[in-house]
């Protein structure tokens, strides 16, 4: 019986050492979500609470990485539809304030804020898609929903956050 279909048995020390194989990589991806490594944490020890419960969902002859990166997903959609937080944008993107480190920090301000006010199922695909350039395959896949749906969630984020900080004054451009 190989290490899966002793997981889904209910084997814990296949379940320990599918963890031990996985946290790493199922942390990273939380935090690139939820953009906090403290909170990742707690909700990676969450997404493997999870994958433990739901063992006897799991088909062994599947993808455990790809079933344990939608769970985290999920844990983290969760995290975000019931927590405001502040979300870190990087500091590389463009300048399009010139060199005057106030307005770049108001600009920063202004796009976090709009940012945080979208919707959870669209930040989650515009954090991953815009601040993570992730492939939107993966993210569909990981979101469990379709690579077109993604398209248009990110669409729709993009028309939502040019709309805010063109509200606030500030100029998007379409490109």
């Amino acid at each position: 019986m190989d290490l899966l279909d002793r997981f889904a048995a209910g084997d814990l020390e296949a379940f320990e050492a599918l963890f031990r194989q996985h946290q790493k990589e199922v942390y990273a991806w939380i935090v690139r979500i939820v953009r906090d490594s403290g909170i990742a944490e707690d909700l990676t020890v969450e997404t493997f609470w999870r994958i433990y419960k739901y063992r006897a969902r799991f088909d062994p002859a599947g993808n455990f990485r790809a079933w344990a990166r939608r769970i985290a997903t999920n844990v983290a959609l969760d995290h975000l539809r019931h927590v405001r937080r502040e979300t870190e944008l990087s500091d590389d993107y463009p300048s399009a304030t010139g060199g005057d480190p106030a307005l770049r920090s108001e600009l920063r301000g202004q796009i976090k804020q709009a940012f945080l006010e979208l919707p959870a199922k669209y930040r989650l695909v515009a954090t991953l898609a815009l601040i993570e350039d992730q492939p939107y395959n993966d993210i569909a896949e990981a979101a469990g929903i379709s690579a077109a749906l993604v398209k248009i969630r990110v669409f729709r984020a993009v028309r939502i956050l040019r709309k805010k900080l063109n509200s606030l004054g500030v100029e998007v451009s379409a490109k």
